[in-house]
């Protein structure tokens, strides 16, 4: 999933200061799971903002709501005469959502409320992790399912480097080495003959911005 974190209230309140009339609009899909912006996020928001500009003696009007996936169209259509009352929508979606609302909505003004991170996976109520870099060519079936792109802090493809220790990472003690992670899930299955070989060249032509891909019906 997409992981996120709401900017801070001062920030946001510089980016709504020219407007009066706001909508604090949530996205209930990725955001909310990394308590980011989903719509209990989106009305706790909302009633801070309002609490704040009435404190500073320039109330404004705030309201608040959430779709689904603010990245699909048919979604963000059951909100357009919200959308339509407002000066300014303060999207709490990935900067995914952001852009798909400043398309569907090309005459109103969309702020990020949050800051869009990585595509992780949850360990514990709280805590994500990174593990996808959407490189478009991906090596996991070679590496035992553990990705040296996004989890080694150099992205090396050919094995550790010269400076970890005790199975840490050199640039972060606090971290696994990846590798040292692959290494030991290859000889947990019996697989590894997978690195005695030359490590294949990463296609980085597939990470060429932006990308676009048609997808077809299997």
């Amino acid at each position: 999933m997409i992981i996120a974190k709401q900017k801070p209230l001062e920030e946001i309140r510089q980016m709504i200061a020219s407007y009066s009339r706001i909508l604090v609009l949530g996205c209930d899909t990725c955001v909310a799971v990394c308590f980011a912006g989903g719509e209990k996020e989106a009305r706790i928001l909302a009633s801070a903002l309002r609490m704040a500009e009435k404190l500073s003696g320039n109330p404004k009007e705030i309201t608040e709501g959430a779709v689904k996936r603010q990245c699909e169209w048919e979604f963000l259509d059951d909100i357009k005469d919200r959308i339509n009352e407002v000066e300014a929508v303060l999207s709490l979606a990935c900067g995914v959502g952001v852009q798909a609302l400043a398309e569907r909505f090309p005459d109103k003004v969309i702020l990020p409320g949050v800051n869009t991170l990585f595509m992780g996976m949850p360990i514990e109520e709280g805590l994500f992790s990174e593990r996808c870099s959407g490189c478009g060519d991906c090596i996991l079936d070679q590496t035992g399912g553990i990705c040296p792109v996004t989890r080694c802090a150099k992205g090396l493809l050919n094995g550790p480097c010269g400076g970890y220790r005790n199975g840490k990472c050199e640039v972060d003690p606090n971290r696994d080495c990846a590798w040292v992670l692959i290494y030991e899930r290859l000889k947990q299955r019996g697989q590894l003959e997978r690195l005695k070989g030359p490590a294949n060249l990463k296609n980085y032509s597939q990470m060429g911005h932006p990308r676009q891909i048609m997808a077809k019906p299997i």
